[in-house]
């Protein structure tokens, strides 16, 4: 995740990274793993879905496809 410069506010986006990122790292830590690559859930689970949707919109800026979003 890369920080916005020091004195820059983050935008809605990275802010919703960063929400996200704390859900998950929650569920980590109730589940006594440090990450979601052992969960029995991994594919299915709704909080990992959720932040890599919100990395790519952050990555993005919400933008998507061929109107200036972020693409591999």
């Amino acid at each position: 995740m890369q920080e916005s410069q020091a004195n820059e506010p983050l935008d809605a986006f990275e802010l919703a990274l960063k929400q996200k990122a704390k859900v998950m790292q929650e569920c980590q830590e109730q589940k006594g793993r440090k990450s979601c690559f052992n969960c029995e859930a991994f594919f299915d689970c709704e909080t990992r879905i959720e932040y890599v949707n919100s990395c790519y919109n952050s990555m993005s800026k919400g933008n998507t496809g061929s109107d200036g979003g972020f693409d591999f």
